[in-house]
């Protein structure tokens, strides 16, 4: 029985899982967006959330908890400099999750999970009249 066990396994075992997370985090942190199954979006969230409430503390512990988890040093300078100016006014809610239908090869329901602030570069210019 599984009662009182919070998370999904994702089939996976632990050590996989840990460092499958990880290395999201860091992909999310780098690109501000990434594809990925729904499900290890909902279990990215609150990961990627606590790494961005690190990084509006700030301090040297809050830059060594973050190295400690996220994988590359130039995504945590990052995240330290430029990621937490984005997020100085808000209390929370730093990530969205956008569904996008489902996978073709297995039906596994995908989405994009990406920071609240992402705008993304179409390479158009705009036209003015």
């Amino acid at each position: 029985m599984r009662h009182r066990k919070s998370g999904r396994n994702l089939g996976r075992t632990t050590s996989h899982r840990i460092a499958m997370f990880r290395n999201m985090v860091t992909s999310l942190f780098e690109h501000e967006r990434i594809i990925t199954t729904e499900q290890k979006a909902k279990e990215l969230r609150p990961i990627a959330e606590k790494m961005i409430t690190l990084a509006k503390r700030g301090d040297l512990h809050a830059r060594r908890q973050a190295l400690d988890y996220i994988r590359s040093r130039t995504v945590v300078a990052k995240l330290f400099d430029s990621i937490k100016d984005q997020f100085a006014d808000r209390n929370g809610g730093y990530t969205r999750i956008i569904r996008t239908g489902i996978r073709r090869g297995d039906a596994a329901a995908m989405a994009i999970i990406e920071l609240v602030g992402y705008e993304e570069d179409l390479g158009g210019e705009t036209k003015e009249n």
